[in-house]
């Protein structure tokens, strides 16, 4: 009778225990679907009449518009077959919509007369690391001149970047050219689907010999864009990729596993608590790793030992982090059991700071300043210590930025729903790929090199 009870308890605890498996180093899930290819084909960057620009890239649902100035809004077909726009990212403002059509594209936008930006768009299969074979876009300005080429070095999605990559606009916007290419075991690409830094790394390096063999002789200066994930991956693609400058965006110089730990412990310092009660997290969030890097073979003793001491204390039920409060909601038993089907190969005691301090190119790191997700303070600090011995780094932090450099506001219960982007980000990227010092309108701490 016991094991019976014991079997149905297995059974039905499995579905939630599966959970686990969508534990990662940055947050990932399945992702929207894949828009039908007609709305896919409406996207674009427009010119207005006064200078500023506008694009369209695909989302969910229809299409997302953003200009380098930060806003957004979402551009929706209705039943009645006519696009309805709206401004804001997850709130409507109430300003009146865009013109938009499809396929003619932005019509005007507030009154101003749109001209689309002409661009040269190659599709791509080449060989990654191992041989997979991964789907690619090289994307440049129309015409004759060398441009710069940015290529866009995943984060932990699973979405297709080929199709939902907004800064394949955004960058020929700028007069740059982008490489995109779907990460392994993603769209339109072979694999399987890993969170190995090495193996994502060399596939950069493949992506970036790729994108030079496309541009020709139009291509200027090579750069790799690393966000989030790609923040660990791309310092480490940049040698063998032979990359002329850097970009990362709201990534981190420190571990996976510390990831987590500084997340944790941001969870209970908002929820109110103090020192002590953050200093507790802080070893829950440590024994969890040690379970969690280990493929769920070791650890389990000192996590038990922790969990009994505090998991009656006010602060214990704040704990998200990456993943201390999932692996904190199962018993041993079921995380032995189901915890190593979770299992992509992280990095997870990847250390950024070393490789970053063996590049001699030109670095910009950008950092959200509010940032849940990849909460910033550790990694500002030793940014800060290599600007210090004159390393070629730059740091611009946005303030009042979460994770993915947008903005929000905040609920009364302290959830936040995104409003649109950090000023200037966009063009902090384009300007440091031009060779320009970048500039933003939300005055973020800079620490020039």
């Amino acid at each position: 009778m016991q094991v019976q009870r014991l079997k149905m308890r297995l059974r039905t605890a499995l579905a939630s225990l599966l959970l686990v498996t969508t534990l990662n180093a940055c947050a990932t899930g399945a992702g929207p679907s894949v828009p039908a290819a007609e709305v896919q084909a409406c996207s674009g960057a427009w010119r207005l009449s006064d200078g500023r620009g506008v694009t369209a890239s695909p989302v969910e649902a229809g299409l997302r518009w953003r200009t380098l100035e930060g806003e957004t809004g979402r551009l929706r077909l209705n039943a009645d077959g006519v696009w309805h726009a709206s401004h804001g990212g997850e709130i409507d403002d109430g300003r009146a919509p865009v013109a938009f059509s499809c396929p003619g594209g932005l019509e005007r936008f507030e009154g101003l007369a749109a001209t689309a930006v002409p661009t040269v768009v190659v599709d791509t299969v080449f060989a990654g690391s191992g041989g997979v074979r991964l789907a690619g876009r090289l994307t440049l300005p129309a015409g004759p001149d060398t441009v710069p080429v940015i290529v866009q070095v995943h984060g932990s999605e699973r979405t297709s970047a080929l199709v939902f990559d907004p800064f394949q606009q955004l960058l020929p916007l700028q007069g740059i050219g982008v490489f995109v290419y779907d990460k392994r075991g993603t769209g339109g690409s072979d694999g399987r689907y890993t969170q190995d830094f090495e193996v994502l790394a060399a596939d950069a390096v493949a992506a970036a010999r790729e994108a030079r063999r496309l541009a020709g002789p139009r291509l200027g200066r090579l750069g790799l864009h690393g966000a989030s994930q790609g923040g660990w991956v791309a310092p480490l693609a940049a040698t063998g990729a032979s990359a002329d400058f850097l970009i990362v965006s709201y990534g981190l110089l420190e571990s996976p596993l510390e990831e987590n730990r500084s997340q944790t412990i941001l969870d209970v310092a908002e929820a109110g608590f103090g020192s002590g009660e953050q200093a507790a997290a802080g070893a829950l969030a440590d024994a969890a790793g040690t379970v969690m890097a280990s493929g769920f073979r070791e650890g389990f003793r000192e996590l038990e030992v922790l969990r009994r001491e505090h998991r009656e204390a006010p602060w214990y039920g704040a704990i998200k982090g990456e993943f201390t409060g999932e692996i904190l909601r199962y018993p041993p038993l079921l995380l032995r059991l189901f915890g190593p089907l979770r299992s992509q190969g992280t990095s997870w005691r990847h250390q950024g700071e070393p490789v970053l301090r063996g590049l001699n190119i030109p670095v910009l790191w950008i950092l959200a300043s509010e940032d849940r997700e990849a909460p910033p303070q550790q990694t500002r600090s030793r940014l800060a210590a290599l600007i210090a011995e004159e390393r070629p780094i730059q740091l611009a932090e946005f303030a009042g930025a979460d994770h993915g450099m947008r903005v929000f506001d905040t609920a009364s219960d302290g959830s936040r729903r995104w409003t649109g982007y950090a000023p200037g980000y966009f063009r902090a990227v384009g300007d440091f790929a031009l060779g320009r010092t970048p500039e933003n309108d939300s005055n973020p701490r800079s620490l020039p090199p």
